[in-house]
């Protein structure tokens, strides 16, 4: 469907096509992101619960994808500033097209954060047996999260935007529960696998915080007003 960007009719009865093209190419190319994002830290997840080389590399080989997408939103956004000039609700729809970007470019690393993290240790697991269910679940929640980003911004639907900040407690609980296990007297893994684990839980967490900001300007971008 693409998204619908939030401007008046009156707007929109005299935006010129030129402009209406740039906006549904950068409409495109964020669903794009959207759905890339989505897709390396569900294969990152694999591989991290795997050990498994190859899906790592993949990850790692495909967030060069990502950051191309960045910069076409990137350099569209630039080039519609600096063409059409826009002014109040069309210059907030492509300001805060260029902040989703920035986002979902942050969330690609992430996933690959985590692709390299298996990439060190192959092929030795990185995660204790102890926490795999913790890091799955984690994984499961990132995905939940990148879904409704899609839905989101495909739709720009303001209710599955604002519930990201509800998941994201969740991706908080399970941080807190994976810090607790290694902090704990009884860990047994050494030093080295409580920092690495450490790290995968930041990035997944920070994951989540990425994509509550993308929900956020979705709000914004929709109703004009900043998200409670």
């Amino acid at each position: 469907m693409g998204l619908r960007w939030a401007v008046s009719p009156t707007d929109r009865s005299v935006m010129r096509e030129e402009f209406r093209a740039d906006l549904a190419q950068v409409s495109r190319t964020l669903v794009m992101m959207a759905e890339a994002v989505q897709v390396a830290m569900r294969r990152a997840t694999e591989a991290l619960l795997k050990a498994d080389q190859t899906e790592a590399e993949q990850v790692t080989d495909r967030d060069a994808e990502i950051d191309a997408l960045y910069r076409i939103v990137e350099d569209k956004v630039y080039d519609v500033v600096a063409r059409q000039a826009p002014v109040a609700s069309d210059l907030r729809v492509v300001l805060t097209a260029l902040h989703i970007a920035g986002d979902m470019e942050r969330m690609g690393d992430l996933a690959d954060h985590v692709a390299k993290s298996v990439l060190r240790r192959h092929p030795a697991p990185v995660i204790a047996p102890e926490l795999t269910g913790v890091l799955e679940r984690m994984g499961e929640v990132a995905d939940l999260l990148a879904s409704k980003i899609v839905t989101a911004l495909n739709n720009l639907d303001a209710v599955a935007a604002a519930q990201l900040e509800r998941d994201d407690d969740a991706m908080d609980d399970l941080h807190r529960r994976l810090l607790k296990t290694i902090m704990s007297p009884d860990w047994q893994h050494g030093v080295e696998s409580a920092v690495d684990t450490a790290l995968l839980g930041r990035f997944y967490e920070r994951y989540a915080d990425h994509a509550v900001n993308v929900g956020r300007h979705v709000v914004f971008l929709v109703t004009g007003e900043n998200a409670a």
